[in-house]
């Protein structure tokens, strides 16, 4: 995983309880602590870093996983304004992720092993997202996907029906999108 997750996970901590705090997650998670935006790492290491994060802020591992996405977006919009540019709505930026950001992401990112996702569009408000990675980050999906709508000025109601943490072959997260 390239090291930018690590680095949105660990300003989740940083923003919300200080360096020290962060310090003493990456002690707990036992986990290197120094990681390059360009960098890849275990996966291993992203749960670890998780599961401290997790158990210090005594939230549900999955709150965690959603949270950069939710608060960090708009940073990753100002740093990379060439993924965002030229989307007037968050459907047409989410549905631009697998054929310009992702392509994208990996030549900024040389060996970046992003998501294929699946799409669905039953109307115009109503967006179906199939996201099938074996890394089951889907929580991480939901908070980019708020992150987006709240970049886009946009209500959003998402549900996700289907989940592989629960057991399920994929995930299908659907999104219904009004202006805010």
């Amino acid at each position: 995983m390239k090291g930018v997750i690590f680095n949105l996970a660990e300003q989740v901590i940083t923003d919300g309880s200080g360096a020290g705090v962060r310090d003493d997650v990456l002690d707990r998670a036992d986990v290197e602590g120094s990681y390059t935006s360009l960098g890849s790492y275990p996966d291993a290491q992203f749960h670890a870093l998780v599961a401290a994060i997790a158990d210090r802020l005594d939230v549900e591992p999955q709150v965690v996983v959603r949270r950069p996405g939710e608060a960090d977006l708009p940073t990753l919009a100002a740093r990379y304004p060439r993924f965002f540019d030229g989307h007037a709505s968050t459907q047409a930026f989410l549905l631009a992720l697998n054929d310009i950001i992702h392509t994208e992401v990996r030549k900024v990112y040389p060996g970046a092993d992003v998501p294929e996702f699946g799409f669905e569009v039953p109307s115009e408000a109503v967006l179906i997202i199939h996201d099938g990675s074996p890394r089951r980050l889907c929580m991480l999906a939901e908070g980019f996907i708020h992150g987006a709508a709240r970049l886009y000025a946009e209500q959003l109601t998402l549900s996700q029906e289907i989940c592989m943490l629960q057991g399920q072959p994929s995930c299908v997260l659907r999104c219904v999108f009004a202006a805010a």
